[in-house]
């Protein structure tokens, strides 16, 4: 089976298409990563085009399609939601959502307890954190650097973007992974299809933590005569 796969929650746009036969390991057949904040939404579909094409596949040979849930900014993750369901539901192919922070988590490849942060904005970070990279051990939260190790036992370590932002408060000296691998989460949702242990395999529906950025405008402001 083909497992295509991509996220779109933090800065990178990274998609990887995976070949899998039951009882056998994975197999990467096409792989593509970028970084750009504001350019989700033009580069994500040349991205998966580039990828099939790379691996001479067709839409049509799809067998599964895994994306990142966040979370994340609104508009960067929505990107990458619309365009998996509406590629799941033209193919009639299954359509696996994966927290973003398990992403990173599951890339460390880490037997021990851990964090995840990655860089939310407005000076905070989206976090959770793991007994290992195969089990989280909290809920993915949104709050300032100091909420990642309040209550933590001393010297955990904390990787992502937003441990790399704000290492003066997290600490440490290695951050990676920074960001999603696309490879990673081909690799974490063939895992769970094999029946191994991992994260849970989610709806492709966002994992929204606050409200987004932009506002309904409300009703107008009567005007008083003069």
């Amino acid at each position: 089976m083909l497992v295509l796969a991509f996220d779109t929650a933090t800065a990178a746009i990274t998609v990887a298409l995976y070949e899998w036969t039951p009882g056998e390991s994975a197999v990467p057949r096409g792989l593509a990563e970028a970084v750009d904040r504001r350019r989700h939404t033009e580069l994500l579909t040349p991205s998966i085009a580039g990828v099939m094409a790379e691996a001479g596949a067709a839409p049509d040979d799809l067998s599964a399609i895994a994306v990142g849930v966040g979370p994340g900014p609104y508009t960067g993750l929505r990107v990458g939601l619309v365009t998996a369901r509406a590629m799941g539901e033209a193919l009639s192919v299954p359509v696996h959502g994966v927290c973003t922070l398990d992403i990173i988590a599951w890339a460390t490849g880490r037997d021990e307890p851990f964090a995840v942060a990655t860089d939310a904005r407005r000076k905070e970070v989206y976090w959770a954190r793991y007994d290992s990279a195969r089990a989280r051990a909290t809920e993915p939260a949104v709050g300032p650097a100091s909420d990642v190790l309040a209550g933590a036992p001393h010297g955990l370590p904390v990787v992502g973007e937003g441990a790399a932002l704000y290492h003066d408060v997290l600490g440490g000296s290695e951050f990676e992974p920074l960001l999603p691998t696309a490879g990673a989460l081909a690799e974490l949702v063939i895992a769970r299809l094999a029946g191994l242990k991992g994260p849970d395999l989610l709806p492709p529906e966002p994992l929204y933590l606050r409200r987004p950025d932009a506002k309904e405008p409300g009703p107008r402001k009567k005007v008083t005569p003069a």
